[in-house]
């Protein structure tokens, strides 16, 4: 099962749609993590799980949202409310409190992966403004036999495998 899972697009509507389209056969879930800039009910955003990031007004997206895919518990939140852009303590004791496995946020718009007590802390990074890296990044995670792996992609679909981890949940 793979989950395809970007941020920080900030106000780009056909690289939303773009990615849905380019995985719209190989991914069961899709994930943004907030700051998109677009209305909640956008046509781009159709078919996303999506929070609010510090970017985006429209009160129709919550702050978090839990979801169980493959009975694989994942929690998605923008970061801005945790300070991730500091450190990730405060994520960890929420993750550690909502039972997450898998915890996906944005914010910092750095591309990365982390596994800390278990868990499995994805950042794509931004389609838009990314930094630390020349290229906008989104990450597609595969579970499969109970191990969780991460891959991070270039907007045009080359992947960066210095990124890449894996958790095993078994």
């Amino acid at each position: 099962m793979k989950i395809l899972i970007t941020s920080d697009s900030h106000g780009l509507t056909k690289e939303v749609a773009m990615l849905k389209q380019r995985h719209e056969d190989d991914v069961i879930a899709r994930i943004h993590c907030g700051d998109s800039e677009l209305p909640f009910e956008a046509p781009e955003m159709d078919g996303y799980y999506r929070v609010a990031g510090n970017c985006d007004y429209d009160r129709a997206y919550p702050d978090i949202e839990e979801l169980s895919v493959a009975e694989l518990p994942i929690l998605i939140t923008h970061g801005h409310l945790y300070g991730v852009k500091s450190s990730l303590g405060p994520l960890e004791e929420l993750a550690a409190k909502k039972d997450a496995k898998v915890v996906c946020y944005g914010h910092s718009h750095v591309a990365r992966a982390d596994v800390m007590d278990g868990r499995l802390y994805i950042n794509p990074g931004s389609i838009r403004l990314p930094k630390q890296s020349p290229h906008p990044t989104y990450a597609i995670l595969t579970y499969e036999d109970g191990i969780a792996t991460v891959r991070f992609y270039t907007l045009d679909g080359n992947e960066v495998p210095e990124l890449e981890k894996s958790v095993s949940f078994k």
